[in-house]
């Protein structure tokens, strides 16, 4: 099935820990590759109970899907994820985090994408590059 900016989300959901992650699809350039898309603070978020602060894992997770989607919308299907790498620069906070994803190369066989995390009041929270694969599968 092609991918394609009406129908990403209904694949994002389709995997349980993608749907439990409650992303909302923002932005979506099928030419490109860019992307942005949001995720709402849950209990189960939180790096410690009332602390209002994201834990890294689920930050990490969202860099990971919206990077992984990035590519998957240029190729126009599901790629797997080779690697990532996830800079933390200040505690992420608020009721939401906005992962902007932005394809630099996508190659034969690899793609490269630099993912930008911001709290709900625009603050850099985090940064991330992750290579994926370019084959859709």
């Amino acid at each position: 099935m092609e991918l394609t900016t009406e129908n990403l989300m209904a694949i994002a959901n389709s995997s349980p820990f993608i749907e439990f992650m409650n992303l909302e699809l923002l932005e979506a350039d099928a030419k490109t590759g860019a992307i942005s898309m949001k995720m709402p603070m849950r209990s189960e978020f939180e790096r410690g109970g009332g602390s209002g602060q994201f834990h890294g894992g689920p930050i990490a997770a969202l860099i990971d899907t919206v990077g992984d989607f990035a590519v998957a919308l240029l190729v126009k299907g599901g790629v797997p994820t080779i690697n990532f790498r996830v800079d933390y620069l200040r505690p992420s906070t608020g009721s939401h985090l906005l992962a902007v994803a932005t394809v630099r190369r996508a190659g034969k066989t690899v793609g490269v994408v630099d993912i930008d995390v911001y709290d709900d009041e625009k603050r850099l929270t985090a940064v991330g590059r992750g290579c994926y694969g370019t084959q859709p599968g």
